[in-house]
């Protein structure tokens, strides 16, 4: 009987020695970043209030055909048409987010027009002539819905850089367009 002890204790033995070696602390045989200064550089700002630029163009056909590319295109290496005239190009090998927002939004001429956001169809009819809300208000909601609904899962587009100023005027032109149906 001890015989048969001795070579379990030894299997035992080398179990828990193997153990001992992946358990050990390997921290300090790579590199370990602070990851405060990582995420640091990734916080975006404080809520923002953003008054629409008087320069922006609301009923201009080339405003809102960016904003139209903008609003059914996710980024540029994906969008299946050529950008509209005036909307900047990305730089080589780089990739422009684009806002996608057919993905939570439904509105006229969507492919797969999302559920998640407010449905944008009839927006004008809907909420402008019944002045429900204001051009103003749609372009706060484009550059950082945070203002009034911080529990907003909408992207923050301005605050955060992704959309620059006149993109946010191209996407609020297309949203405020009055739209008709394929029919």
């Amino acid at each position: 009987m001890n015989r048969s002890i001795r070579p379990f204790a030894l299997v035992s033995f080398a179990f828990l020695a193997a153990t001992a070696v992946y358990a050990s602390d390997i921290t300090k045989s790579y590199d370990m970043p602070d990851a405060s200064q990582i995420v640091e550089k990734d916080l975006i700002d404080n809520p923002m209030k953003f008054t629409m630029p008087k320069e922006c163009k609301l009923d201009d056909t080339e405003t809102i055909a960016r904003g139209k590319y903008l609003f059914h295109n996710l980024n540029s290496k994906a969008a299946k048409e050529s950008a509209p005239k005036g909307l900047a190009k990305p730089k080589k090998d780089e990739v422009k987010a684009y806002g996608n927002c057919v993905a939570c939004h439904n509105i006229e001429g969507a492919v797969g027009g999302g559920t998640v956001g407010p449905p944008l169809v009839a927006y004008s009819k809907n909420m402008i002539e019944t002045k429900a809300r204001d051009a103003q208000f749609v372009y706060q909601k484009i550059a950082d819905p945070r203002v009034d609904n911080k529990e907003t899962s909408m992207t923050i587009n301005l605050t955060s850089k992704m959309f620059n100023e006149q993109e946010v005027c191209d996407l609020t032109a297309y949203v405020l367009q009055v739209k008709t149906e394929k029919k």
